[in-house]
Parts: C-alpha cells; sequence; structure tokens
C-alpha cells in the first residue's frame, strides 16, 4: 500500500523501533466486525456464522473477508450494525446508563450512536447529530433500521445545539472530523485526501467543536473525544489545548483493554498531565484499525445523572386521532404510551423529556408511528421496526432460510393464509422487517421503495 510519504517519516520518528511492525501491518486486510444490537438481542446472542469476539466490547464480534453479513436478512433486521472493531471503543468508554441524556455530537453513519442506544437499553434521550445534511439521511436510516425509539436525529451546527441544549446530556460523544489516518487501510480516499495542511485543519477544527460540546454539559456529565488518526496535533495535541482553555477539566482514565495502549505524554508538547489516561489503538498491536480515544470530566464532580429540567415542546392541536386508534387497536396489542405530536405531516412518538425543537433542523423526532390519511392511518417502516411479535396481533413469521424472505426485501407481494386480513408485521427468525397487508390470500408488500434490493 502507497502511504503518503511525510506521514511516514513521522510515524517512523515516533514508533521507533516499532515502525517496521506498524508499517507493515498496512500490508494486511482491514479488520471487519459487527455489533449486535442489544434491543433486539443479549451480548452473548449467536450469529448463524462463525465469529470472534471483540475484547473491549461485549457485543462486538470480528468476522473474516469471505463473509458477507450486510447480505443476511438479520441484518436488513437490524439485529446487528456492520463496525470496524476498534471504533467499538468509543460507546464503550461512554458507559452510557439506561435514563441518561447523550449526544452523538458527529454522529453520522451511525454506529457509535446505535452502540449508545443499545446501553441506553431504550431509556433516557439520544440525540443523534450530524451537520452535513446527505449523512445525516443516512443516519436517520440507521437509527431507524436498529428500532431506535427514543432518538432524536438533527441537523445542525454544534454551536446551535449548544444554544438549544445549554448544559443538558450526561453524555456527550465528540467523534470529531479528523485527518482519517487510522482508516488508510479500509478508505483509500482518507489516502487521497490526507496532507500536513489537512491535520492542521482538523485540529483547529476538533478545537472548536469541543468548545461548543462543553456547554452541553450537564453537571456530574462527560465528555468523550475520539479520532481515527494517529497524528498527535489531533489527539493528545487536542486534548492539552481543551484542558488549557478549560483548567476545570481532567483526563478520567479509561481501562487498559487487551491491545490498548495509553496515551503518548512524549508525542506533544507541552502535554497535560494524566494524558496516559487516553487510550491509542495501534493495528499493529490488535486487530483493529487506528483510533484514539479519551474521557473528560469535571474536575470533583461525581458521575451522576443530570435532573434534565429542559422546557417542553408547547402544546398543539393535534387533528381527531381516532383512526390511529382504530389502527392500535386492530393491528397493535397495546397503544403505545407517551406524548404524541404532529412532524412534517406524520404522527410522532416523542422521547420523554424532550425540550423545545422549535428552529432546529429535525430529521427524526423519536418514533415516527406513520401517516393520518383520509379515513384511514398508514403505518411508517419505522413503527414496524420498533416492534417484536408480541407487539402485534398479526405475524407473517419467516426464516432466514425461506425464500419468502428475499422476496419480500426484493418488494415482492407474498402468499399467506387466507385467514390474515389487514396489516402484518413480517419478521425473520422473530425480528422485524416490516409491514405487509394481507387480503385474500394475498401480502402486499409495504417495505419502502428505497429499502428494497435489487435482483
Amino acid at each position: 500500500m502507497t502511504l503518503p510519504e511525510p506521514f511516514l517519516t513521522r510515524m517512523e520518528q515516533l514508533l521507533g523501533a516499532e515502525y517496521p511492525a506498524f508499517r507493515a501491518s498496512y500490508d494486511e486486510p482491514a479488520a471487519r466486525g459487527l455489533r449486535l444490537n442489544l434491543l433486539r438481542v443479549p451480548a452473548d446472542a449467536a450469529l448463524p456464522f462463525p465469529t470472534e469476539p471483540v475484547a473491549w466490547c461485549p457485543s462486538g464480534r470480528r468476522y473474516s473477508g469471505d463473509l458477507r453479513p450486510g447480505l443476511h436478512p438479520w441484518h436488513d433486521a437490524g439485529v446487528y450494525y456492520i463496525q470496524e472493531p476498534s471504533a467499538m471503543v468509543v460507546a464503550e468508554a461512554a458507559a452510557p446508563r439506561p435514563g441518561d441524556w447523550v449526544l452523538d455530537l458527529c454522529a453520522a453513519p451511525g454506529g457509535k450512536s446505535s452502540h449508545l442506544a443499545s446501553l441506553m437499553g431504550g431509556q433516557g434521550l439520544l440525540v443523534a447529530n450530524e451537520i452535513h445534511p446527505q449523512r445525516a439521511k443516512i443516519l436517520s436510516r440507521n437509527i431507524e433500521r436498529m428500532g431506535i425509539a427514543n432518538a432524536l436525529v438533527t441537523c445542525e451546527s454544534p454551536a446551535r445545539l449548544a444554544a438549544r441544549f445549554p448544559a443538558a446530556f450526561d453524555r456527550i460523544i465528540v467523534d470529531a472530523p479528523c485527518s482519517g489516518e487510522g482508516m488508510f487501510r479500509k478508505d483509500e480516499v482518507a489516502i487521497a485526501e490526507w496532507s500536513e495542511g489537512n491535520v492542521a485543519l482538523c485540529a483547529a477544527r476538533q478545537d472548536e467543536i469541543l468548545d461548543e460540546a462543553v456547554k452541553m454539559l450537564a453537571p456530574g456529565g462527560r465528555i468523550v473525544y475520539s479520532t481515527c488518526t494517529f497524528a498527535p496535533e489531533e489527539d493528545e495535541g487536542t486534548v492539552s489545548r481543551f484542558l488549557a482553555r478549560h483548567p476545570g477539566f481532567e483526563v478520567e482514565p479509561l481501562p487498559l483493554w487487551p491491545g490498548t495502549d495509553p496515551g503518548r505524554a512524549d508525542w506533544y508538547s507541552p502535554a497535560v498531565p494524566g494524558i496516559e489516561g487516553s487510550r491509542r489503538l495501534f493495528p499493529h498491536h490488535l486487530n483493529g484499525e487506528g483510533h484514539f480515544v479519551v474521557r473528560l470530566a469535571r474536575r470533583g464532580e461525581p458521575d451522576t445523572p443530570s435532573l434534565h429540567s429542559r422546557p417542553v415542546l408547547p402544546a398543539e392541536k393535534l387533528p381527531d386521532l381516532g383512526d390511529w386508534r382504530t389502527f392500535c387497536r386492530e393491528v397493535l396489542t397495546a397503544e403505545p404510551e407517551g406524548r404524541l405530536v404532529l412532524f412534517g405531516g406524520a404522527l410522532c412518538l416523542l422521547p420523554d423529556g424532550v425540550g423545545d425543537l422549535r428552529g432546529l433542523t429535525v430529521l427524526r423526532p423519536g418514533l415516527v408511528l406513520g401517516q393520518l390519511k383520509k379515513n384511514r392511518f398508514e403505518p411508517d417502516h419505522a413503527l414496524a421496526m420498533a416492534l417484536s411479535p408480541a407487539g402485534v396481533r398479526q405475524e407473517v413469521a419467516l426464516t432466514a432460510e425461506d425464500p419468502r424472505t428475499l422476496a419480500f426485501l426484493r418488494g415482492e407481494t407474498l402468499p399467506v393464509d387466507q385467514s390474515l386480513s389487514g396489516y402484518a408485521l413480517v419478521t425473520v427468525d422473530s425480528f422485524p422487517l416490516g409491514w405487509g397487508k394481507a387480503s385474500r390470500g394475498t401480502l402486499k408488500n409495504h417495505l419502502p421503495k428505497g429499502l428494497r434490493r435489487l435482483g
């Protein structure tokens, strides 16, 4: 693999005797991994193909390069998220608790957000933000696929979010835009875009993002900062500059997971005391790509949940909900509890405690239930993905080996029992795939066209 010469020169100077092993790691294939969705299955659940555990993530698995888990129906059902193993360390470092308010400030495409949601167990509030609109749409689709009901997906700058969520979050994750050196093995674009000038630009941008993040941290909260680069200016340097600007904070040491290394005080000057409590992940020390992660806490503040005293959305007049309630009686086993709002013409269920969202660019305000049409309610795909067979009155139960499963994923109609009538949840091995509507022995496919497989 051809790598930028200034990058190699710098790494040789930093690593010394370790450099040959580091350089040789770039001739090895990239690490492959997936992470189980704890909203669907337990961390020790068996998968239908061989995997190996990830040392720092109980729900993480490694798989070999000849497997293609993205083509398995369980991927469509949100049973797992394909994620590089080193990236799994970030949410584990954040360690959110059920009921916490959590902000993923640079969230696309959704790997870390979905990991955080898994650890939160469907309780509390997750704000998954992405400033780039197209990437925010991908983030929103992944939140939907994983069946996450307690998330807001926003497309905002850190400054605008900080103005609306002062001192609000127990956990803030800043997986910052970086020079991407740790991803060279899996992303040729990162190699093409690398330059020493870009390293400096990224470091300056990281400083700005962290300064906005700290405004949103609740008393007793924690900021987890991470990159996928080796550049000291963006790792130990960014942390050291942050602590110089915010002396009330300190590095809270992370576990020394197998294969991980302490942060390097000798790689940046002046480095702050305690920088060794951060963690570096090197591809020649573990089966993963390059990463850096640190946890920052205000001095003397115990890790305690905040009270989340936020202004709620103003009351709004809803249209007649008779068709929605009829749908609940006929299709669901219970009506979902919580605050209902209309958002872009869709009926939505807000996460508990959501504040005033007016003026923010919100792509997904919690769980999208469906559309109120004339004399009927049309359920959204997001509602299907947030349900289990126990939550519906009718299920079309398929298995991964059943040819009808692939037919459904291609958008085809299915033959079903004549006794079925109306909406039914289509499942694969008891995991949700989407809605179908049965009539006279035929199930009309309601899988959104943009999610259907080709061929």
